[in-house]
């Protein structure tokens, strides 16, 4: 038995006991991340360097991009470190960072989902007010106040769970940490406070979703009304991938932590950990792409930008050389 003072560290739930899958997993999540990486990488030099999309939803696709990175930098690389050196340890230190940026990230994503949901409802539903409800210090507001909530909310959640006694051992049944699996080790009743602060972060959460929901049934009312079937089509396309990234941002959190405890085993708990933490930073720069046409000729430009002036790069270096 130990307690919270005396911890220098914790054990991380392996992946896999045998040395090839072990290597597998490191492989697949290099894979994962530098995909991730590059996806989000192009996004961000898109959104930055093309005036096209110098628009409030490009703004907040931007940071969007931003929290992904953010969430794939934060468990990944010590995943893969242990996976590849066969340890399962993380410092205490290093277990207060993963917990405080995870939550900090995933409270400003989805802060800034339900902002870009409203993006979605007023460029829809009232387009003569949008450049007055949506202008630039509107937007810079907004972003720095998802940015500021997650913050704060992290601090809270972090100070509290690691103020709680630990002596309940300190193996987590998670390949990071978790507040879940560190509570598991307290062994006071003082967790009660923590649960209560979870309980309050489901409501406002739930609070965020019914007004995501309001604001897509107030959207679609309006894009029926549309005339043209062409303008229904555009209008509905517009609103996809991001109802796309509120659906897998949602549905594995919330099946993560609040699936019933008969679905519970350690195998299905790691699946659904990597589906909510790792799998949504990748696949978000593609749903993003994958229907916006303008983001689309951002990317096509700035990749052929990129090979005639490597391909210039390499000539020039060439005819150096031959002189």
């Amino acid at each position: 038995m130990s307690n919270s003072s005396s911890l220098t560290q914790f054990l991380l739930l392996a992946f896999a006991d045998r040395r090839e899958l072990q290597l597998l997993h490191f492989w697949l999540f290099l894979a994962i991340s530098l995909a991730a990486l590059l996806a989000n990488g192009l996004i961000l030099s898109a959104v930055a360097c093309d005036h096209h999309l110098h628009t409030p939803m490009g703004f907040f696709l931007l940071n969007l991009s931003l929290t992904d990175l953010g969430c794939i930098c934060t468990t990944v690389p010590k995943a893969m470190h242990n996976s590849l050196w066969d340890t399962r340890t993380i410092s205490y230190m290093g277990c207060v960072a993963q917990v405080f940026l995870l939550i900090f990230l995933f409270a400003a994503e989805y802060s800034l989902l339900t902002i870009m949901c409203y993006d979605r409802y007023v460029a829809i539903c009232k387009p003569l007010h949008y450049g007055t409800l949506l202008g630039s210090r509107a937007c810079a507001h907004m972003a720095a106040a998802a940015w500021a909530t997650g913050f704060l909310y992290a601090l809270l959640h972090t100070a509290n769970t690691f103020s709680l006694p630990l002596c309940q051992g300190n193996a987590l049944g998670q390949f990071f940490c978790e507040i879940p699996h560190i509570l598991k080790l307290s062994c006071s009743h003082s967790y009660i406070r923590e649960f209560r602060l979870l309980l309050f972060s489901i409501s406002l959460a739930f609070g965020c979703f019914i007004f995501i929901v309001f604001s897509y049934v107030q959207i679609f009312r309006a894009v029926l009304r549309i005339p043209s079937q062409q303008g229904r089509h555009k209008a509905f396309f517009t609103c996809l991938p991001h109802l796309a990234v509120v659906f897998l941002f949602i549905s594995a959190g919330t099946f993560a932590y609040l699936k019933p405890p008969f679905f519970f085993s350690p195998s299905l708990d790691l699946v659904v950990s990597v589906l909510y933490s790792v799998l949504p930073p990748a696949l978000n720069p593609l749903i993003y792409s994958l229907r916006n046409q303008e983001l689309k000729d951002a990317l096509r430009k700035l990749i052929t930008t990129c090979i005639l002036r490597s391909n210039k790069l390499h000539l020039f270096f060439c005819r150096t050389l031959m002189v």
